[in-house]
């Protein structure tokens, strides 16, 4: 099972990984003989208290995606009114390091979430990620695993 580890920053748990659009955009665009955007290489903070993975609008915005649909949000700040929010089909990679595969979603519906960059990171990685991992956190140590 492929791993990392990697030291508790004072942000949380953050993790280097890679956006891009997704592997239907990518045909997409190939078949119409147009460029295929760069994925853009993130700081995603892990957060087991997200339901789905968010990600700030700098980044969508650079991988000139259009909305897909809408989710409901919920989170402390709306109260108990949730607020819709824009989804976009993306893909997301995450290395592990060297001599281990990376974790890759060739599709996966991400929510366009204002203000993370002002935190320290591009995207909230969440528990549709998560779900096929292992997480472990070590708070007495400052580290964290991840296994996939």
């Amino acid at each position: 099972m492929p791993y990392f580890t990697r030291q508790v920053a004072p942000n949380g748990l953050i993790i280097n990984a890679y956006i891009g659009v997704s592997e239907a955009r990518r045909d997409a665009l190939v078949a119409a003989q147009q460029a295929v955007p760069n994925p853009i290489q993130i700081l995603g903070l892990i957060d087991t208290g997200a339901s789905h993975t968010c990600v700030d609008p700098s980044v969508l915005n650079q991988l000139g995606l259009t909305p897909t649909g809408t989710v409901q949000v919920a989170t402390p700040s709306t109260g108990t009114q949730p607020v819709m929010h824009d989804q976009y089909d993306t893909s997301l990679i995450i290395f592990a390091g060297q001599g281990h595969p990376p974790l890759v979603h060739l599709t996966i519906p991400v929510t366009k979430s204002e203000l993370l960059t002002i935190q320290g990171f591009h995207a909230l990685i969440g528990r549709d990620i998560l779900s096929g991992c292992l997480l472990t956190y070590d708070g007495v140590n400052g580290f964290f695993s991840l296994a996939y």
